[in-house]
């Protein structure tokens, strides 16, 4: 894997115990200043960043496997995207679309249309966050189908908000506490091939006998998907099951909701995950890589599904800013020159060489996922989800200077979702750590 060039030097150090003292200092101002529900994964508080390395207020280096959730794919500071958005700046820091238009809106929605899956006639509508993204695509499914139900799956996250916290299968720390939910969602099983042993055909006939006969198909507006679950665990679908549900939708006159918030744009070795198997949906959400780091979202899809809502229905006061559109810009181009979808399938590749042996230690359920995007599934000596030692190895991680994240209903789950421009040296000292801490553990 050919290296690139960065600002900072791309390696781990660690000069402090985690936290180091200013961190520290910083956290104590953080539980007297912010809500308590905010709390970082990581306790030291970082101030600069670039490839794949975040460095932290006391000097120490950290291996990034977490890149802000999958949102600085192209690193943290970018020199292509900051100089984007430095021109951006010095021109126009903010106008509202809807109240005087700029072109950078219109160029970064005509690149999602030509990038997103199938020939057919498409249009995008932008917005600032993932779950906007979602609740926009379940306002244009209801409005054009002029049917309320929606389907997601087991597993599921779409987001934070009222709907979208609805839309999002794990109850703590998303849903516990916040009142009524959203009306009209169902939740329907998915495809979990280490747990259900089916194969796609077995899965998708169960999951699509169950929503005909628990939601029925003559209010159904659209059915949501990850292509690969996120804070569901990284699972991955079997093969046949995705495209099952697409045609069932086809038929049915139900729209095809794909949201690659987390898995596109790259991220799983090509633009988006739902080309593996050539899935083409109705609609397409997107969001964090996209942006280069500012917030951007979209919903790109048929152009009369994208038709459906009246003028004015749509949009936000900072959907699609200026400065976050030549951003998007700029990441696009970024990925486009160096290939970063390729780059994704030789992170794969080494990850899994490095990983994959680990199985057989028995505490290692599977290591699956596509690109750079891939779960560790830990299990404990009866095959029951292992929260405690999954965690166990995070904190080992972090102490040694590598961030990781973990996912999952049951918590057992690490997550690698390192820059795409990570260089290989530094990927590779990052596994080793990760390697290490799963022996050790």
């Amino acid at each position: 894997m050919q290296d690139l060039p960065h600002r900072l030097p791309q390696e781990r150090k660690v000069v402090t115990a985690i936290p180091g003292p200013r961190s520290q200092e910083l956290d104590a101002a953080r539980e007297t200043e912010l809500a308590r529900a905010l709390v970082p994964g990581l306790p030291a508080y970082i101030t600069d960043g670039d490839g794949g390395v975040l460095v932290d207020v006391d000097g120490n280096s950290f291996i990034d496997f977490a890149s802000g959730i999958a949102v600085t794919s192209v690193g943290a500071s970018n020199a292509r995207v900051s100089a984007a958005i430095a021109d951006a700046a010095s021109h126009l820091t903010h106008t509202c679309f809807l109240n005087a238009p700029y072109q950078g809106f219109i160029d970064i929605s005509r690149k999602l249309n030509q990038l997103t899956p199938g020939t057919h006639a498409k249009k995008t509508a932008l917005f600032s966050t993932g779950a906007e993204a979602i609740e926009n695509a379940v306002k244009i499914a209801r409005r054009y189908t002029g049917k309320n139900r929606v389907v997601v799956f087991d597993g599921a996250f779409h987001g934070r908000t009222n709907l979208t916290m609805t839309m999002t299968a794990k109850n703590k720390p998303y849903k516990a506490g916040f009142g009524t939910l959203a009306a009209d969602i169902y939740r329907v099983p998915g495809s979990y091939p280490l747990r259900d042993g089916l194969d796609g055909k077995q899965a998708a006939a169960k999951t699509l006998r169950y929503i005909e006969q628990t939601v029925g198909v003559d209010e159904l507006a659209a059915v949501v998907i990850e292509p690969i679950q996120g804070e569901g665990g990284f699972v991955e679908p079997a093969k046949g099951f995705l495209p099952a549900l697409q045609e069932w939708c086809l038929d049915n006159q139900v729209v095809f909701v794909v949201d690659e918030i987390q898995a596109g744009i790259c991220r799983t070795g090509a633009w988006f995950a739902s080309e593996d198997e050539g899935i083409i949906p109705d609609l397409i959400t997107t969001a964090k890589g996209v942006g280069g780091g500012m917030p951007l979202s979209a919903v790109t899809g048929r152009a009369e599904i994208m038709d459906a809502p009246t003028p004015g229905s749509l949009g936000g006061t900072y959907a699609g800013n200026p400065v976050a559109c030549a951003a998007a810009l700029a990441a696009l181009e970024e990925m486009e020159e160096h290939d970063l979808a390729g780059r994704a399938r030789e992170i794969e590749a080494i990850i899994r060489e490095v990983l994959e042996p680990l199985t057989e230690l028995g505490s290692v359920a599977e290591v699956r996922g596509r690109g750079a995007m891939i779960g560790i599934e830990f299990i404990d000596a009866n095959g029951a989800p292992n929260a405690d030692l999954t965690a166990k190895v995070a904190k080992t991680c972090r102490d040694a200077g590598v961030l990781v994240l973990t996912c999952g209903l049951d918590g057992n789950v690490i997550r690698l979702l390192p820059p795409l421009v990570i260089n290989e040296s530094t990927l590779r000292d990052g596994l080793d750590v990760l390697a290490s801490a799963i022996r050790n553990a």
